[in-house]
C-alpha cells in the first residue's frame, strides 16, 4: 500500500492566522512548519502501523512548510511539481492518498483561513459542486483509480471531505469561530476575515491524527471506500473576487473526458461579472 500525502498549512493545530503564521518573514512561521511536520509525522507513524509500504510527503503549501530535517526518515520527500495536475500522482504507482494540514474551501463558514489556492478565488466549481485545494486532487485521484482515505484539518474541511468523499477517515484538529461566508469581501479584506478558531493542544491533535492515519489505513486492507464520484464531461467555472483595482471577473472551461486536464488548464477569457443576478447564477448555493 503506498500513500501520497499532500500537505499544506493553514489547517495545522495552533496556525492561527496569515499575517503572523504562513510565510517566510512571519514571526511564527518557524514554529507553524515545526507544527505542520510533527502533525504529518503523526500521520505518517499511522499508516505505516496500517500497513503502507511506502509513503511520499508532498509540501502544498505556496512558499513551503514541511521541515525536511525532522521529517520522519522513512519517508520520500516532494516539493514542486513534475507538471500541473495531478501534481505526481500519476507517476508512482500510488493506492491512497491523503491530507495532512488542509484547511476548507472559499466560502465556507466557521472555517479558520478558508481559501482556495488563494484568496482571490470566490467560488470554484466542477459539474455543479463547489470544491477546494482538497476537491481538486481528490477529483484527479479519482479518475487515476487512487482512494482517498484520510484528511486532517480544520473542522470544516472534514465536512467538506466527507461531502466529496463518502466514507473518508477525518480528524478535526480546529474549528472556525467566525459565521458567514464573506463573499461581500475583496481579496484583501477576505484574507483578514477568517483568523477566529478554537484549537487543539498540538500533542492533543497528533495522537488524533495518528489514531485516524492508523484506522484509515487499516480499513483500505479490507474496505473499497475513498472514490470521489465523476461524470463527464466535465464543467469547470472559476469566479474571482473584486479587488481594488478589478471588478468580480469569471472563466468557464470544460474538457469532454479528463478531469486532470481540466485542472491542469489555466483560466482563461476572464470575464466581468454583470451584476448580482449573474453572480448569483455563477455560484453553486
Amino acid at each position: 500500500m503506498r500513500i501520497y500525502i499532500m500537505t499544506d498549512l493553514e489547517g495545522v493545530a495552533g496556525v492561527q492566522n496569515y499575517e503572523s503564521w504562513t510565510r517566510p518573514g512571519c514571526p511564527y512561521y518557524p514554529l507553524a512548519r515545526q507544527l505542520l511536520t510533527r502533525e504529518v509525522n503523526a500521520a505518517v507513524d499511522g499508516f505505516f502501523a496500517g500497513g503502507a509500504s511506502s509513503i511520499l510527503v508532498a509540501d502544498g503549501h505556496g512558499p513551503g512548510a514541511v521541515n525536511v530535517q525532522d521529517l520522519d526518515p522513512r519517508v520520500e520527500f516532494m516539493r514542486g511539481w513534475p507538471a500541473s495536475f495531478p501534481l505526481g500522482l500519476e507517476e508512482g504507482g500510488y493506492d491512497c492518498l491523503a491530507y495532512v494540514g488542509q484547511h476548507a474551501k472559499s466560502r465556507t463558514a466557521r472555517s479558520n483561513m478558508a481559501h482556495t489556492q488563494s484568496c482571490r478565488y470566490l467560488e470554484l466549481s466542477v459539474n455543479g459542486t463547489a470544491i477546494g485545494e482538497f476537491g481538486q486532487l481528490v477529483l484527479c485521484a479519482s479518475q487515476l483509480g487512487v482512494r482517498t482515505i484520510f484528511a486532517a484539518g480544520e473542522q470544516a474541511l472534514g465536512r467538506e471531505a466527507e461531502d466529496l468523499v463518502p466514507g473518508i477517515e477525518t480528524v478535526a484538529v480546529k474549528r472556525g469561530t467566525r459565521p458567514g461566508r464573506g463573499d461581500e469581501c475583496s481579496e484583501a479584506e477576505y484574507r483578514a476575515r477568517n483568523g477566529s478558531a478554537i484549537h487543539l493542544h498540538p500533542e492533543r491533535a497528533r495522537g488524533l491524527i495518528r489514531a485516524g492515519a492508523l484506522r484509515a489505513a487499516l480499513r483500505a486492507r479490507e474496505e473499497d471506500f475513498g472514490i470521489a464520484p465523476l461524470e463527464p464531461p466535465f464543467r469547470r467555472v472559476y469566479v474571482q473576487r473584486h479587488t481594488e483595482e478589478t471588478p468580480r471577473l469569471y472563466a468557464i472551461d470544460e474538457h469532454p473526458d479528463d478531469i486532470c486536464a481540466l485542472m491542469a488548464t489555466r483560466q482563461t477569457n476572464l470575464q466581468p461579472v454583470r451584476d448580482d443576478d449573474h453572480l448569483a447564477e455563477l455560484l453553486v448555493d
